[in-house]
């Protein structure tokens, strides 16, 4: 018997890992291929965030926020204005490793690449649940969300589009053991979107994927700052587009504090943006 059966395991460990490599840069390869054009942009997303703790059970949250983008022929992510938005939030938490989420929003789109028309300000309400699968030092979250988007079209009616949304997401205090003052953290998500077919959104049903890894930094208890990298590819009839933004956060915890404080979270990077 050949002796290379018995490949320590280290070395299987690492012919498999070059293997699975191989074969993904190769399907990387061939999809790309399978487009006919890729078209890149470059955006910013800027996000304010307000939170506070009504008790054990519920939380309330408001977010403000605005998106710049470049077009085909300029590069400049601050080039055109293309969204705001308001979005009100109830959060309900059942245990201590789920939260129910609820919210209600108005967005006002214009020229937004991935949409069919110039104008389209959008109704969009949303159920999520989020599960905390580790919440230690290290925290690793699941996000389930199902949003239910009203467009206006060219005459004045609203489109219903549903969107699917699952999300995987990693945050780990780097300076500390919890996220509070004066401590830096990082975190990285994985989300994956689907959508029913429009004439506004288009027929996909597949909307894009999303990667988005960052930075955050708590310079009070009750103050955060988060700059991250966001990469999405959606696959549209015919291209690929590609979005490369920088996204900036700013989120306030229990901003109305006039209010009694009844009870205090562990704060985590924000994980309802966009």
């Amino acid at each position: 018997m050949s002796l290379n059966f018995f490949l320590p395991a280290k070395h299987f460990l690492h012919i498999t890992l070059h293997r699975a490599i191989t074969i993904l840069a190769c399907f990387l390869l061939l999809a790309g291929k399978s487009f006919a054009q890729d078209q890149d942009y470059n955006q910013f997303w800027n996000e304010f965030s307000f939170t506070r703790d009504l008790n054990q059970k519920w939380s309330l949250e408001a977010n403000l926020g605005l998106t710049t983008s470049s077009i085909p022929d300029k590069d400049d992510p601050f080039n055109s204005f293309t969204q705001f938005y308001f979005r009100a939030w109830a959060h309900y938490y059942p245990g201590t490793k789920w939260k129910l989420s609820a919210f209600y929003a108005y967005f006002y789109n214009y020229n937004v690449p991935e949409l069919n028309q110039r104008k389209a300000p959008e109704f969009r309400s949303a159920l999520q649940a989020t599960y905390y699968a580790i919440k230690a030092r290290g925290r690793v979250n699941f996000r389930f969300r199902y949003e239910d988007r009203h467009l206006q079209n060219d005459s004045l009616y609203f489109e219903a589009v549903s969107r699917f949304r699952l999300q995987a997401k990693f945050v780990y205090p780097i300076t500390g053991h919890k996220i509070e003052k004066e401590v830096l953290y990082g975190f990285a998500s994985e989300e994956v979107f689907f959508k029913t077919k429009s004439d506004i959104s288009g027929p996909d049903f597949f909307d894009r994927n999303r990667f988005t890894i960052g930075l955050g930094y708590a310079f009070t208890n009750d103050i955060q700052f988060e700059a991250s990298y966001a990469n999405e590819i959606l696959p549209r009839d015919g291209r690929r587009d590609l979005y490369h933004a920088l996204q900036v956060n700013v989120i306030f915890t229990n901003f109305l504090s006039s209010v009694k404080k009844a009870f205090v979270r562990d704060k985590t990077a924000i994980d309802d943006s966009n």
